[in-house]
């Protein structure tokens, strides 16, 4: 693991005297000691676990040290090695995110009853690590819905969607105040807030640079105008989950006591282990619990969360839906072979995209209020009675188990993901899927005299080994 010994501000340093849980000396130490920590997810869709242990993958293409004790599929690695040199990752079989962070995985199981069918907000979702997560953990026939305002980071949140293989996402690229034209519509919303970042400074040393007091201030505003905006789009008695990755209380305790008096919210306490070490707080005007990480405490950066129930009802608002375009039944006659389901509802929007059928309707109602950047799994295109599939298609679950599959070496699979020649000759002509120890990475197109090789330009490793 690398090193990066950090100076910490000390107006961050004095303002932080008084937090629950705070130990300056042992606070100061840990971030000038240089570690660096580093933990994965795993994809349950792609990789299976077998009593404890990651299964169907020999070698393993990290150490595990052990297992994250707050998440289900979360484990630490011993050091970090080169993800963009693991086809694995390219495969969307784990995620690189942050320990700390993994804990939404209990926000959610201990507010909501996750085995119903769920309309599920992340507001603030690139690049995607709390939405891949979230995904994971909500039935086939929830809707999740990730939006990021950005419109460059919310192309590489669509490319983490696209990489996780899921069909109940949709993808927006929206302000908080436009989500107010959906009055009561989720059942769950997160916000992982913009901040001050300073539970960033182990990692990010510009977050050390950007960070002021006038900042935490201005961060604070900001936070209370995205909650504000989006509250409205909360059913009531729907959970709201808020975080930051920022210590000042100003933009954690104070924001709980902002949503308690403004907004009626009800504070839900979690269960927390001892032996996590995870510390909780009480806002000083109500006594909202909060859930603070701190980095010599626990193995993992700075977070604060916190849960909320709305009291307030919202009306029942009947929300209009847009008109889909649907597949003609020629188009449909031609994609269906190409999926391991019929239980898609498959539209048109350029490409031809699948939606689980059961969501279709609440699809229709998202597009008419946001700006969509993706949704479900993008299938391909009909040219001349024939499929020229998508990359998000190959990398799905809903692909047919009989299209012709291709293993690669660990070199092959490299050069493949450069889009480079992989030097293949394959033995059948036509569409047929690259893989590496059985996980999909996309396609290529066999021809009589060559082989062209269709992995997105976007996505491809531009380093050499």
């Amino acid at each position: 693991m690398g090193k990066i010994s950090v100076k910490l501000p000390a107006e961050l340093l004095n303002s932080l005297e008084g937090v629950t849980g705070f130990d300056r000396e042992a606070f100061e130490n840990v971030h000038q000691s240089g570690e660096q920590i580093t933990s994965i997810r795993i994809n349950p869709a792609k990789w299976s676990m077998v009593d404890g242990e990651l299964a169907n993958i020999h070698p393993l293409p990290f150490t595990i040290d052990h297992e994250v004790p707050w998440s289900s599929a979360g484990f630490y690695l011993t050091q970090r090695p080169s993800f963009t040199f693991d086809p694995l990752f390219h495969a969307g079989c784990y995620y690189v995110q942050e320990a700390s962070s993994m804990f939404l995985e209990q926000a959610l199981q201990q507010t909501t009853n996750l085995s119903q069918p769920l309309k599920v907000l992340d507001l603030c979702a690139a690049p995607g690590g709390k939405s891949t997560h979230i995904q994971s953990l909500l039935t086939s026939d929830s809707l999740l819905v990730c939006n990021e305002v950005i419109k460059s980071r919310a192309g590489i949140l669509k490319q983490n969607i696209i990489k996780w293989g899921c069909t109940n996402v949709v993808v927006t690229n929206n302000d908080p105040q436009h989500f107010s034209r959906l009055i009561g519509f989720f059942d769950v919303i997160v916000v992982d807030a913009p901040c001050s970042g300073s539970g960033l400074f182990r990692r990010d040393e510009e977050a050390i640079n950007e960070w002021s007091k006038e900042n935490v201030y201005l961060c604070c505003g900001r936070q209370k105008r995205i909650l504000a905006d989006v509250l409205p789009a909360l059913k009531g008695n729907g959970i709201l989950v808020y975080s930051t990755c920022s210590y000042s209380k100003d933009e954690d305790e104070d924001i709980a006591d902002w949503l308690i008096y403004e907004w009626q919210m009800q504070s839900i306490p979690l269960e927390i282990k001892k032996e996590w070490h995870i510390i909780e707080s009480k806002a000083p005007g109500t006594g909202a619990r909060g859930y603070r990480f701190f980095p010599d405490k626990v193995k993992g950066e700075g977070l604060y969360l916190s849960c909320f129930r709305k009291t307030t009802g919202t009306k029942d608002v009947k929300l209009k839906g847009t008109k889909l375009e649907k597949a003609t039944t020629k188009e449909e006659a031609v994609v269906l072979p190409w999926l391991n389901t019929k239980d898609v509802q498959l539209f048109k929007a350029n490409l031809i995209y699948g939606i689980p059928s059961s969501l279709t309707e609440n699809y229709s109602i998202v597009k008419n209020a946001l700006n969509v950047q993706y949704a479900g799994v993008a299938i391909g295109e009909v040219m001349k009675e024939k499929l020229v599939p998508e990359h998000a298609l190959a990398l799905s679950n809903c692909v047919a188990d009989a299209i012709p599959k291709l293993p690669l070496t660990y070199e092959e699979a490299i050069r493949y993901l450069q889009k480079s020649d992989a030097g293949i000759t394959p033995d059948v002509k036509g569409w047929q899927i690259m893989t590496y120890e059985n996980h999909n990475l996309g396609w290529i197109n066999a021809l009589n005299n060559r082989v062209n090789n269709y992995y997105p330009k976007e996505f491809r490793i531009l380093k050499q080994m």
